[in-house]
């Protein structure tokens, strides 16, 4: 089998974790996984995220931002958009994981 390089970008806080969680089990499968925050508005990472996050660069994958500072309790690698640009050039699989932010609220009858 074939090993993929497989980029999920995440620029929700909400689906962040899970766009981690989905690049361990790549990376579990013998795939290059690799996870992009493109915001800056992340929560502190619990510690099971850490781990996952570490577990992620054992198996030769990595896990980047686009903003100068990392979240609290995690240091992660940054990248700029143009670097991203060049990576995302060799990738086989690119995941844009969940939904962008909001910028407006919903309707009433949507809540």
């Amino acid at each position: 089998m074939e090993s993929n390089k497989v980029y999920f970008l995440t620029c929700n806080r909400i689906y962040a974790f899970d766009a981690v969680r989905s690049a361990l089990g790549l990376a579990v499968e013998n795939q290059y996984a690799y996870v992009v925050f493109m915001e800056n508005e992340y929560p502190n990472f619990s510690d099971y995220i850490v781990e996952n996050i570490e577990w992620i660069r054992d198996m030769e994958g990595e896990a980047y931002t686009t903003s100068e500072e990392s979240p609290e309790g995690v240091e992660l690698k940054p990248i700029t958009i143009e670097e991203l640009g060049e990576a995302l050039r060799e990738a086989d699989f690119i995941v844009p994981y969940g939904l962008p932010k909001q910028s407006v609220t919903a309707p009433p009858n949507c809540s």
